[in-house]
């Protein structure tokens, strides 16, 4: 499908692609570009072809497309080295969560024939690194394609191929769209998870209780999402702060109406509880998760 791919940055989700792309054979050259000892030692031992670039700004070759698989702080530095070398038949993408302040820095600093077109695979995990990666990571998972007016619809097209060959179901956003979305469906979720986690934490030295010990299937779930990569969600939180603090608002307003029907004994939280089961209910049918409780784990 392509002759040559370049992966910047192997982590859980850059060397998931690299595994699936060698084994849908997607493409004839696969080269990565990390900088993670840990990483590349992990990829060798992998029975998958590619080749390791070390210094981009003395690589010369023309890729058919270059995937970011990076935190996005990372990706003004990279841009400035790989324009030296893009063309304009290169496909840019991404796997970033978040859009709209991204596209514009990326757009101002990219060579202005280049194809940037973002996507954002709704795969992933807690845990970050090379060893976790997987080549079936993004079947049957979600991956959204940005696509906008200008968007070069041949370019669209086989990037939206190259995606569902590794597995993918595609959906199309704009900008707007896709990070308003995503505020709430993912990185409020997360915010919450932090917060929640550390105010265990704080309650635990406050009261010199062994809190943790005793983690009730709540607190264990939340704390597995509060694992994750931390340079990540602090770039996901700064470039989407708009939204994110919008949804922040919206749920301090909720949970506000909680306290207020506990403290008064309100007998109508009956019915926000009830609603609430719903929403579990639709991403089952969904097929979003599975309806089978593993309490034990």
């Amino acid at each position: 499908m392509f002759k040559k791919v370049l992966i910047i940055g192997c982590g859980l989700i850059g060397s998931s692609i690299a595994r699936a792309i060698c084994n849908q054979k997607l493409a004839k050259n696969v080269y990565i570009y990390e900088k993670s000892i840990k990483n590349i030692l992990v990829l060798k031992n992998l029975r998958i072809k590619f080749k390791i670039i070390k210094n981009l700004e003395k690589n010369l070759i023309h890729f058919d497309m270059i995937i970011f698989c990076i935190p996005m702080s990372q990706y003004q530095n990279i841009i400035k080295k790989i324009n030296n070398f893009v063309t304009s038949h290169t496909i840019i993408t991404d796997v970033g969560s978040t859009k709209e302040l991204i596209n514009i820095k990326v757009k101002k600093l990219l060579k202005k024939k280049s194809q940037w077109i973002p996507s954002h695979p709704i795969a992933g995990s807690e845990v970050s690194g090379a060893k976790y990666g997987n080549k079936d990571l993004f079947k049957n998972k979600w991956c959204v394609l940005i696509k906008e007016q200008n968007t070069n619809k041949k370019s669209l097209n086989k990037l939206k191929i190259f995606w569902k060959k590794m597995g993918s179901k595609i959906v199309f956003m704009n900008l707007k769209q896709h990070d308003a979305i995503f505020s709430i469906t993912s990185h409020l979720p997360h915010l919450i998870a932090y917060n929640l986690v550390k105010t265990a934490t704080d309650f635990e030295k406050g009261k010199k209780y062994n809190l943790i010990k005793y983690s009730a299937g709540g607190l264990r779930d939340f704390s597995r999402i509060a694992a994750s990569n931390e340079i990540m969600w602090r770039d996901i939180f700064f470039s989407n702060n708009k939204n994110i603090i919008s949804a922040i608002n919206k749920f301090i307003k909720n949970l506000k109406s909680f306290q207020k029907d506990i403290r008064h004994n309100n007998n109508k939280i009956i019915k926000k509880l009830i609603n609430t089961k719903k929403v579990r209910k639709k991403i089952i049918s969904l097929k979003q998760d599975i309806n089978k409780p593993d309490f034990g784990r």
